[in-house]
């Protein structure tokens, strides 16, 4: 069993759902309103112990009711909570979703995700000594924290997947530290400004994987430009489809897979999760996930 370590945020997401998206001053009569877990860092760990893999969250929580609930889902999911401690006197992130005209728009309140501070990684080191096989992280926590988890990783020989979202610019020394980098086409325009994406695919050959919504995956294997073919299904929300893709591309790296082989088992699993709604919601199973390869 893969054991991956989990870097990020965790939130409660408040999702509307509506036929139209409100332009400035603009206010539209929307369809549905829920509450849902969610946070980059929490996707990712639910979307991984889903797929089979032995995952630890470190993270931080408020004092408030939303924290409760975050817990209690992580416990669900099979994830361990030994390092994501409350805040007190702060209240839990949240995202507040819109999906509407087959996408989403979405605002993030980092609130106590702030406080998952280079400190409170030191004080987590515990967690990276458990032979980890793969520790991934995301950008809705400080950019100092990256960058420390970072070197963290690099010293201790543990590959890093590192999802540059929010998109960021990012230290030379993170890009060179992590293992795998996986931006959508608009993160990595600003990641690599200077490039074009096949130039910083030839750069990265092996380390830089580019996500391009429903065409699939490009990267340079050292010698050709490869595209990985999505899988074409009906989308209900495609919120955590993304957090959906990092986490089965981790577990198949982790569990030894070839690269291609990994990115196709990654690619199946997001196109699974936009069938249900919420961006755990639709979230697969490994079962589920090796019976539509």
């Amino acid at each position: 069993m893969a054991k991956i370590i989990v870097v990020g945020s965790s939130s409660i997401d408040l999702v509307v759902t509506s036929s139209k998206r409100p332009g400035a001053g603009e206010t539209v009569l929307g369809e549905s309103f829920k509450t849902v877990p969610g946070g980059k860092g929490a996707n990712q760990a639910v979307a991984a112990a889903r797929l089979g893999a032995e995952v630890t969250m470190i993270g931080r929580v408020g004092d408030d009711h939303f924290a409760e609930e975050i817990l209690n889902n992580f416990k669900l999911n099979g994830v361990s909570i030994d390092y994501v401690e409350p805040v007190t006197h702060m209240e839990s992130g949240t995202a507040h979703i819109v999906l509407a005209e087959g996408d989403n728009s979405i605002v993030v309140i980092k609130a106590a995700n702030n406080e998952v501070t280079p400190a409170y990684i030191d004080q987590s080191m515990n967690a990276f000594h458990g032979a980890a096989d793969m520790v991934m992280i995301q950008q809705e926590i400080p950019e100092e924290t990256v960058t420390h988890v970072s070197r963290v990783c690099n010293k201790l020989g543990i590959p890093l997947l590192l999802n540059p979202a929010p998109a960021r610019p990012l230290e030379s020394e993170v890009i060179e530290n992590a293992a795998y980098i996986t931006p959508n086409e608009h993160e990595a325009k600003i990641l690599f400004s200077d490039l074009t994406v096949s130039e910083a695919l030839r750069k990265y050959p092996n380390k830089l994987f580019v996500t391009e919504g429903s065409k699939g995956v490009r990267y340079f294997d050292g010698m050709h430009e490869v595209l990985v073919p999505s899988y074409k299904v009906e989308a209900v929300d495609t919120t955590g489809a993304g957090d959906t893709f990092n986490a089965a591309f981790a577990v198949a790296l982790a569990e030894g897979k070839p690269i291609f082989e990994s990115v196709r088992f990654a690619n199946r699993a997001a196109s699974l999760s936009v069938t249900k709604f919420g961006a755990q919601g639709g979230m697969p199973t490994r079962e589920e996930v090796e019976a539509q390869l």
